[in-house]
């Protein structure tokens, strides 16, 4: 469904994009934005991307804000202690436990000029903030990025492009965590094999809510929980389909998932199975860890979710102390009539970008100390380890060139805080959680569908969250058979009309069509 061959060349197109625009004579904004130089071709501060070996005698003091919880106070922070060491430094890190509150925040010190000197934006803030000519365009600066550049691939760069030009950057990518997971001892109990078709997911399911597979004489069990419709991705990827309202490449066009035929179908099943009894009623209500809580005590044999809840010491005890003999194991992807495809995954996505203020671009000096800043934590051979695990010989130690967590690596359990340019994922999951290395090699095997809303923008006049409500409401009806499938059309045409859907559609497949995708 994704060819590898246009994502190489996609790269080659926008980083030719992205020269071209930091060289040309600029005149997409007309480059005011309140301080009368343009936009676009504004000359680099000329730096030295790997200063950091020697760094200024002044001491830059940087505000950085984002997202985030647990940072320690700046006398306990050691993270923050040694990256001011390392840069002549005085590094201020804001983090705000809600999204709510930063977007505020974030809002009101964009709109009133008090800018941090680096900053996480969504891509819809991105978007927001390039267009009205707040955002430091990078693409001249590329040079002096390079090490950021090596560290998060040629393919992050284009998640922080806005009209050809790197407004952002964005953070190495992640892999899938997601998996069904299923009770091995109820199977046992019921004779049973791990289910790897839909239809045998559905019986299995069944078996779990009426055969009393923990014995104790009680109809108190469900056979599949989960949160919401996520819960049911590896059935849709069974079908050949992604979740509701992406978008993907199959038989060498670009296919919205609510469109395509199988989407349909995968619905009728999962309704069928719904009528039985066998899926959690409150399925699609479930927030936050709800559906963990109720596999952890019991109650349901099969449930959709990421590895560490599950296999994280204190989860594994939480399990065990309700039933010792309790064995959670991963299933691999269910195949159906579309292939085998365990649910889907934005490639388009990224786990976080970081912009810098145009404003910046007056203070060279600091706008230097932020490049380095960026540099270092990207080096492998500089701050990266210091990001992912803190001190060496402190947190960790090198031992026959593997990195070996101390019983102090806990404390460093905010050093992601820290991880502006992201880490390498596998390495790191694989360092930090030694014992659960089968279970992240497992989940990030299995075959996905490579969806590509990451790469969309959503047009002017389409509101994402109220065609995503609607969305999710009228599929709850049709899955709970509050309105028949026969409807769906309809279902369509009021996203269509009323939600401006259809030019969400088309402007998705034409800004995808120019980047190289679904073109046989």
């Amino acid at each position: 469904m994704f060819n590898k061959k246009k994502r190489m060349s996609l790269m080659a197109v926008l980083l030719t994009a992205s020269l071209l625009a930091g060289c040309s004579s600029g005149n997409g904004n007309n480059g005011d934005n309140g301080n009368g130089k343009n936009n676009s071709t504004n000359a680099p501060a000329q730096t030295n991307a790997s200063s950091t070996d020697a760094p200024s005698k002044k001491k830059v003091k940087l505000e950085i804000i984002e997202t985030g919880n647990n940072l320690p106070t700046p006398d306990k922070d050691v993270i923050k202690q040694e990256l001011d060491k390392a840069l002549n430094a005085d590094i201020g890190l804001t983090v705000y436990p809600s999204g709510d509150d930063y977007t505020n925040q974030l809002n009101v010190r964009m709109a009133s000029g008090n800018f941090p000197d680096l900053f996480s934006v969504s891509r819809q803030q991105l978007v927001q903030f390039a267009q009205q000519g707040l955002l430091l365009d990078l693409t001249p600066y590329l040079d002096q990025l390079k090490q950021v550049e090596s560290f998060t691939g040629e393919d992050s760069l284009k998640k922080g492009m806005v009209d050809g030009k790197l407004y952002a950057l964005s953070k190495s990518p992640q892999i899938p965590y997601n998996t069904y997971w299923i009770r091995k001892d109820w199977l046992d109990k019921l004779g049973l094999e791990v289910p790897t078709t839909p239809e045998e997911l559905a019986k299995v399911a069944e078996a779990f809510t009426n055969d009393d597979p923990d014995g104790n004489g009680k109809k108190d069990t469900i056979g599949l929980t989960g949160g919401k419709l996520g819960a049911f991705a590896p059935v849709f990827g069974s079908y050949g389909v992604a979740q509701p309202g992406e978008f993907y490449e199959k038989d060498g066009k670009i296919v919205n998932s609510l469109y395509d035929p199988a989407f349909r179908d995968a619905l009728s099943f999962i309704q069928s199975m719904i009528k039985t009894g066998s899926v959690d009623p409150e399925i699609l209500v479930n927030t936050g860890l709800q559906h963990q809580e109720k596999a952890i005590k019991g109650q349901a044999g099969i449930i959709y979710i990421d590895w560490p809840n599950l296999t994280k010491e204190q989860f594994v005890e939480q399990i065990k102390t309700v039933n010792p003999n309790a064995e959670w194991v991963q299933m691999e992807a269910l195949t159906g009539p579309g292939g085998q495809f365990d649910g889907s995954w934005d490639i388009g996505n990224s786990p976080g970008r970081y912009a810098i203020p145009k404003s910046l671009e007056k203070d060279p000096e600091k706008l230097q100390r932020v490049f380095d800043l960026l540099n270092y934590i990207s080096d492998p051979e500089g701050g990266s380890m210091l990001v992912q695990f803190g001190v060496e010989g402190v947190h960790y130690n090198i031992e026959g060139g593997k990195t070996v967590p101390t019983d102090k690596i806990s404390e460093m359990g905010y050093s992601w805080l820290y991880q502006f340019t992201g880490r390498p994922e596998m390495d790191y999951l694989m360092t930090k959680f030694p014992n659960q290395v089968k279970e992240i090699e497992f989940a990030n095997a299995q075959p996905r569908i490579h969806t590509l809303n990451g790469f969309v923008d959503n047009p002017e006049g389409y509101n994402s969250a109220d065609a995503t409500r609607y969305i999710e409401e009228e599929l709850a009806k049709f899955l709970f058979d509050k309105r028949p499938l026969s409807q769906y059309d309809d279902f369509l045409k009021t996203l269509e009309q009323s939600m401006n859907y259809k030019q969400f559609v088309e402007t998705g497949e034409r800004s995808l069509n120019e980047l190289g995708f679904g073109k046989g």
